[in-house]
């Protein structure tokens, strides 16, 4: 009995233990297309110098259901961005954020977002095919469509997909982009990632475990 009751204590202090350690590495925030790191602890310093936050949308998920920037309010944000006719470097990406979301898809707390980059073509029928084939049937993963301005300008101006270079850009320039973006539950960016490589998903991965551990906070 001492036995298990001992080991049941040890297994409480390494679980907190562990927890703290994801609370202590903190994620920089980025404010700005360039993304250079700012670091802070203190939320009232983050509400008064982090004024950059995804902004509002209203688009269709492959069930064609309305998805909006409410559906997002307190989660957590994995978005890319891919086209279903795409035949570089999309089938890698999403393989990977796949896997990803094998790890999260029960996590309530977390949603992935896949906005097309050519949704002129991407219809709600196309992305649900798309879906269907590659089995991606998790309830928080969506694929987005909806007018190719409002997604350009979201991709650019909101979650700064192709940093600063993409910035400068409009919908007439043509998105193509491997980069991921971790975003925290108050819609500000923690983070950037390569989405073609695999260290830069397990990255992602360990990331997401340590704003989870904020959220907790």
């Amino acid at each position: 009995m001492y036995r298990i009751v001992l080991a049941s204590i040890s297994l409480f202090f390494l679980v907190m233990g562990c927890r703290q350690q994801l609370a202590d590495k903190a994620l920089p925030y980025y404010n700005a297309p360039d993304f250079t790191p700012i670091f802070l602890k203190s939320a009232d310093r983050v509400e008064k110098t982090i004024t950059h936050t995804i902004g509002n949308f209203a688009l269709k998920n492959q069930d064609g259901e309305a998805f909006s920037e409410k559906d997002v309010q307190g989660k957590i944000q994995v978005a890319n961005f891919f086209f279903t006719g795409c035949g570089s470097i999309c089938p890698g990406m999403m393989n990977k954020i796949a896997r990803l979301n094998h790890t999260f898809e029960k996590d309530s707390t977390i949603v992935f977002l896949s906005f097309s980059v050519t949704p002129w073509r991407d219809s709600v029928g196309r992305l649900r095919e798309y879906a269907n084939t590659n089995k991606i049937i998790a309830s928080n993963w969506h694929l987005l469509t909806g007018s190719k301005a409002d997604i350009y300008t979201l991709a650019r101006r909101s979650y700064f997909a192709e940093e600063a270079l993409g910035f400068t850009k409009d919908s007439t320039d043509f998105l193509h982009t491997e980069h991921v973006l971790l975003v925290d539950k108050t819609g500000r960016i923690r983070g950037i990632y390569n989405g073609t490589l695999e260290l830069d998903i397990e990255q992602l991965s360990k990331d997401i475990k340590v704003l989870k551990a904020e959220a907790v906070d």
